[in-house]
């Protein structure tokens, strides 16, 4: 049985030169494609001369969209997905579509699902970082919830190996001093703007970046590729603690001290208060 096929078809983040050949070939070769924006994807289709069947698929029209869709790979019609910049199935609508068909035993008999290789964000930040990356993590935008944020970074700072976000520029200010709560001084590279016009980064320490925030340019597209500083371990934690608390924390409340220095340190909280209170009283 012949099968039709799904393509996730990755579009430049930036210079439109950074697509494929197999990519042009197949946005030119399906019965439709599928765009996040059909004004961004029509200026790339117009570049390369590609005259297609464009139709709109983006998060509010994605469940009606989601059955549209299917039921032309159904019909045997080839349909490419693609999003306003980068790989789809990331952070978009077409993730939806994707797992419905994985989940229909009755779907996958008839409809392939064919992911192309192209433009992203996370590796070339990651290559140029000047960070060990034989390993990492992506966790893309944090949760907005403060409570999901907290479990998370708890969680990851404890890792040997860089995390990668993504982070808008009007927050990036914010998440670097948050950042810092975590991850202590952490090595870390930004990037801005990748394969942009205006493309540049900024490399070095968090304590630093956050010092000279002014230097960034507080406009684009950011990647943060960041490696927690891991604290050593064999630190006497009386004399980091009271060392945190002269410095930086001694006109808060024992409290509000105790957590933010738990966050900084990873010793927990209790202990903390418990030295901080010793500390006061003598």
């Amino acid at each position: 049985m012949t099968k039709s096929t799904l393509y996730l078809v990755p579009t430049p983040i930036g210079n439109l030169e950074d697509i494929t050949l197999r990519a042009i070939r197949i946005l030119k070769e399906v019965d439709y494609i599928y765009a996040e924006d059909t004004r961004t994807s029509g200026v790339l289709l117009k570049h390369y001369e590609i005259k297609n069947n464009l139709r709109s698929y983006h998060k509010f029209n994605e469940k009606t969209k989601c059955n549209e869709i299917i039921s032309l790979l159904l019909e045997g019609k080839n349909i490419a997905i693609i999003s306003d910049a980068g790989s789809p199935g990331i952070s978009d609508p077409s993730n939806i579509v994707i797992k419905e068909i994985i989940n229909n035993p009755d779907y996958l008999e008839t409809i392939s699902i064919t992911p192309l290789p192209g433009a992203t964000a996370i590796i070339p930040a990651l290559t140029a970082s000047g960070l060990n990356t034989d390993n990492f993590i992506m966790l893309g935008f944090l949760p907005s919830k403060q409570k999901d944020k907290d479990a998370l970074l708890t969680k990851v700072k404890e890792l040997n190996m860089p995390v990668c976000f993504y982070e808008a520029p009007h927050r990036l200010e914010k998440f670097l001093n948050e950042l810092r709560l975590y991850f202590n001084n952490a090595d870390i590279a930004i990037a801005r703007e990748i394969s942009k016009k205006f493309e540049s980064w900024h490399r070095g320490k968090l304590d630093d970046l956050i010092l000279n925030i002014t230097d960034i340019n507080i406009k684009g597209e950011f990647v943060i590729i960041a490696l927690p500083e891991q604290l050593d371990q064999h630190i006497d934690e009386t004399k980091l603690i009271l060392k945190l608390y002269k410095e930086k924390y001694n006109d808060s409340s024992i409290s509000k001290a105790s957590k933010m220095i738990a966050n900084e340190t990873g010793i927990a909280k209790n202990k903390v208060y418990e030295m901080l209170l010793c500390i006061k009283n003598s």
